[in-house]
């Protein structure tokens, strides 16, 4: 596949860039060494090796689902707000930050 200036131009147009001239040939030289490079991989023999799905385990360690004390969950007002800096008639307050 060949890179030429007008598809750099379109690819630029695209994400809103304005690219002098310097630069898109700049990136049209680029972007045909990297083109290169990934058709040299095309080269490569994969017979034999399998398909990698993806690089995670799939085994995935889960905790146990083990119900809590209701302090832990936040229900009720008075928990909820036990460890605010700073309360009035049962709700947060905060510093204003609007003039």
């Amino acid at each position: 596949m060949s890179i030429t200036d007008k598809d750099v131009k379109h690819v630029a147009g695209l994400a809103r860039l304005n690219l002098s001239s310097e630069d898109t040939s700049l990136y049209t030289t680029q972007l045909k060494k990297i083109l290169a490079h990934v058709e040299k991989l095309s080269e490569v023999n994969t017979e034999g090796v399998p398909p990698t799905t993806s690089t995670v385990p799939e085994a995935r360690p889960m905790r146990e689902d083990e119900a809590k004390p209701l302090r832990e969950s936040l229900v009720g007002q008075e928990c909820a707000l036990e460890n605010a800096p700073a309360t009035k008639d049962g709700y947060f307050t905060v510093p204003k930050v609007i003039e």
